[in-house]
């Protein structure tokens, strides 16, 4: 079936029986958004992030939650006014005085598409009322301007450190921003410095785990599934962590393939429960890292053991080099949203800064299918304008009518969001 919409969105197409996750999520709002305030004030959330989201129609669910996120310039101009909003609450929060705010990006300056993102990310800091300056953690001897594209201009300044505190130049800020993962390490002039770091080091790729974070985010759901009576998997995706595997050299393979079997069984119970008659699927992916990579869809323990060399390389070495050891097995959740005359398949990216929902776009793929990753090469973005398209619902409006699918994404993204605070209050605590 199809769920037509007012705004531009794909045919969501949901094979098998309709679980009504939307219905029962728009009919709890009230109870929701109490929820959610609660737990806010108990464990505060990270600056920013932005979560994938997949549909299946009888699932929806978070594959990854990224709190160093790339992609603001695919977000729509007209949730900028949201993002400076909730740049405001996010700054009074992390330092009510801030004048200044210290950008520290990735390093790749080769990449137009990264450098276009954090000159939007920039604007947004800009327009919510800071001085931004973007220090460079390259060894640069003087700032370098960058033109770009879309005809705006990045200046990356030296960073140099004085003693507990950072500088460009003569510029001296409030807090450091980061808008690095850390796949590369934890560099030192970041370290123990007198003047806060958001996100802070601890949750960076050289530290976090995803494995830890969707550990936070079942019990995340256990809590919420009781408060609005669902079955608390059609919202949480299952997972095993496989650590100790050396790809190259095979070793740890029968461990994998273990773990592999046991969460295909896992869904092929929770399948025939329900019904739904789609071929399980797992995700084997590092327990560490983004950008999509290391990434394979299996749908038997046996592929796990016949990799080819190729294969193998792959999923040997992350981003930056680095050798992939650990790795989550996670339970597929195809989507079956589709964009365009081509069929093509898509999945929502959620954005928030601080606990709000500030955007978001369409991933779109015409060269994957609905069990593959959609985070490769060749994808396309479809901006969506949240705010425009009403967060919330229309009280005056059955949720029968399925007005909202926007509200559900924003839930399912608060609810990863929360599991990413609780990995920072953890992170913040065993400091």
């Amino acid at each position: 079936m199809a769920i037509e919409h007012l705004h531009a969105l794909p045919h969501l197409t949901a094979s098998g029986p309709r679980l009504h996750i939307e219905e029962r999520l728009l009919s709890r709002q009230t109870a929701i958004e109490q929820w959610f305030r609660k737990h806010w004030l108990a464990t505060p959330a990270p600056f920013y992030g932005s979560v994938d989201l997949r549909n299946s129609g009888f699932k929806l669910a978070p594959v990854d939650t990224n709190l160093f996120p790339a992609g603001f310039n695919n977000l729509d101009p007209a949730c900028q006014p949201l993002c400076i909003q909730a740049v405001q609450a996010a700054v009074e929060r992390v330092c009510p005085k801030a004048g200044g705010i210290l950008l520290v990006p990735e390093s790749h300056t080769r990449n137009i598409y990264y450098l276009e993102s954090l000159a939007a990310l920039t604007d947004i800091l800009v327009k919510a009322g800071f001085e931004v300056h973007i220090g460079s953690l390259l060894p640069l001897e003087k700032p370098e301007d960058i033109a770009l594209p879309s005809g705006r201009t990045l200046t990356l300044e030296p960073l140099t450190r004085d003693g507990a505190k950072l500088r460009c130049g003569d510029f001296s800020p409030c807090f450091v921003l980061l808008n690095n993962d850390l796949s590369g390490g934890r560099p030192a002039i970041l370290e123990d410095l007198d003047l806060p770091v958001v996100p802070p080091l601890a949750l960076g790729w050289s530290n976090r785990l995803k494995s830890n974070h969707f550990a936070q985010y079942h019990q995340v759901t256990q809590e919420f599934a009781e408060l609005v009576g669902i079955d608390a998997w059609l919202i949480d995706p299952l997972f095993r962590k496989c650590g100790k595997i050396d790809f190259q050299r095979r070793e740890g393979e029968d461990c994998l393939a273990s773990y592999v079997d046991v969460v295909l069984e896992t869904i092929r119970e929770k399948y025939k429960q329900y019904g739904i008659e789609q071929q399980p699927f797992a995700i084997v992916k590092a327990d560490a890292g983004t950008y999509g990579m290391n990434i394979m869809t299996v749908r038997d323990a046996d592929e796990v053991r016949v990799l080819n060399r190729k294969q193998r390389t792959k999923m040997a070495r992350g981003k930056e080099g680095h050798a992939v050891s650990d790795v989550l097995v996670q339970e597929g959740v195809y989507t079956f949203e589709s964009w365009g005359d081509a069929h093509a398949a898509a999945e929502p990216v959620v954005y928030t800064i601080d606990h709000f929902v500030v955007g978001g776009f369409y991933r779109v793929h015409t060269g994957r299918g609905q069990d593959e990753n959609l985070n490769a090469p060749g994808m396309t973005f479809e901006s969506l304008a949240f705010g425009d398209t009403c967060i919330c619902p229309d009280p005056g409006k059955s949720p029968d009518a399925k007005s909202n699918r926007f509200y559900v994404y924003g839930v399912i993204a608060r609810l990863a969001l929360l599991a990413a605070a609780r990995e920072l209050k953890e992170a913040t605590n065993n400091k």
